[in-house]
C-alpha cells in the first residue's frame, strides 16, 4: 500500500449515541407546527379578502379538478412551492414580494401544508402558515369555491 494508511469506518457505541433516532411523520408534524400559528378557514378567508394574506393552493391537479378552487388563491403545486415563493429566487412569482409576505398554504386536509409552511420558514418567510383542515375545512365552512376550468 505504498505507505498510505487507510482508515476503516468503525462503528462504536459512542458514534451510535451521536446519531438520532428516526422521527415519524406524526412527530415531525407536531414539531414543525410548534414553529408557527396555524390558521382556521374563516380567518384565512378574511385575511385574503382584506389583502393581508396570500392563499396558496398546493393540491395536485386531480384534487383541484374534483373539488374546485378557492377564488383568488394562487395555485402552485407542492413540488414548485419554494422556487415560486422565494423572494430572492430567479423563478419567483410576482406575488413573492418579500420575506414579510403572509402566506397561507392550503393542501387537501392540512397535513402536507404544514410541512410546506415549515419549508417556507426555512427560506425566511417567517409569516408563512397553513390552513387547519386544508381545502376540505374551507369547503365545510361554506366558504367560496369555484369549479376548476380545464
Amino acid at each position: 500500500m505504498s505507505g498510505v494508511q487507510e482508515t476503516a469506518a468503525v462503528s462504536t457505541p459512542a458514534a451510535a449515541d451521536v446519531r438520532q433516532r428516526p422521527v415519524g411523520i406524526d412527530e415531525l408534524l407536531e414539531r414543525v407546527r410548534t414553529g408557527y400559528r396555524r390558521i382556521e378557514a374563516r380567518e384565512a378567508h378574511e385575511a385574503a379578502r382584506t389583502g393581508e394574506a396570500l392563499l396558496v393552493d398546493i393540491r395536485y391537479a386531480a384534487l383541484r379538478e374534483r373539488d374546485g378552487l378557492i377564488p383568488g388563491a394562487l395555485v402552485i403545486e407542492r413540488n414548485e412551492l419554494e422556487w415560486r415563493l422565494d423572494p430572492q429566487g430567479s423563478h419567483r412569482v410576482p406575488e413573492a414580494t418579500g420575506h414579510d409576505l403572509r402566506v397561507v398554504v392550503i393542501c387537501n386536509e392540512g397535513y402536507a401544508s404544514s410541512l410546506a409552511a415549515a419549508s417556507l420558514h426555512q427560506l425566511g418567510l417567517h409569516r408563512a402558515t397553513d390552513l387547519v383542515g386544508g381545502f376540505q375545512a374551507w369547503r365545510a365552512e361554506g366558504l367560496p369555491v369555484q369549479p376548476a376550468t380545464h
